[in-house]
């Protein structure tokens, strides 16, 4: 009997350049990463109300981002991957300290933060997430987590070398900064590579399916946009 053999959709190295570029996910991709919430946030015009509920509800998903990397190592099938989703877990732990030196800034502790309930954006995002590695498989859980830890790069670097991003006086700025630093860009090309390694080895009709979750985990990325904006 002969082998089935098919023609993958994207050439090696470029699975994420396909997907955003597809015009199923285009559209919801610019919602994500060209949001009104981070126009405002790049020329300082963001209320200072919406930013600082935007920082309470990002610290409250790290702790379930760090979850879900946590359950990727014990979807993992070898070594170098669960090794990797700890390392995963420990950059995001290190995150979460930074995180707090930044709230810190805006007049926020660590003891406000835990007392502010999950906003629906924040659970329904999250949970997504969980679920979708709890009932799929690894790859599905990185292709959920993907519009996150990529889309912030894309942002970052997008901002960062915009003319039009005030840098003097901008109290947003560090936050830029922070996402175009050099160990976060290293971290997006080190989940694309990871991500394209195993998108070489599926059927045409497991990348419709992955294509779906990539797209919702967008959508649930603009929603939480859009609620740090609801508050102005």
């Amino acid at each position: 009997m002969a082998a089935i053999t098919y023609t993958l959709p994207f050439a090696p190295g470029k699975f994420i350049d396909y997907l955003v570029s597809r015009p199923d996910v285009a559209g919801v991709w610019k919602q994500h990463t060209e949001h009104v919430f981070l126009e405002r946030l790049a020329d300082g015009t963001l209320p200072i109300e919406a930013f600082q509920y935007y920082l309470i509800q990002d610290y409250l998903y790290l702790i379930q981002f760090a979850r879900a990397n946590s359950l990727a190592g014990y979807k993992s099938k070898n070594l170098d991957d669960i090794v990797r989703s700890a390392e995963i877990v420990l950059h995001i732990n290190r995150e979460m300290s930074l995180h707090l030196s930044y709230c810190a800034e805006f007049g926020l502790s660590k003891e406000d933060i835990l007392e502010v309930e999950e906003s629906q954006a924040c659970t329904a995002y999250t949970r997504f997430v969980l679920d979708t590695g709890a009932s799929d498989d690894w790859l599905a859980l990185q292709v959920a987590l993907a519009p996150c830890l990529i889309g912030y790069g894309v942002i970052a670097k997008r901002l960062h070398a915009d003319p039009n991003t005030l840098r003097e006086g901008n109290r947003y700025w560090k936050w830029i900064q922070n996402y175009a630093a050099d160990d976060y860009a290293e971290a997006v090309e080190l989940g694309i590579a990871l991500l394209d390694k195993h998108a070489q080895k599926i059927s045409p009709s497991r990348i419709e399916e992955l294509v779906k979750i990539f797209i919702h985990a967008t959508k649930m990325e603009a929603g939480f946009w859009d609620m740090g904006y609801a508050k102005i």
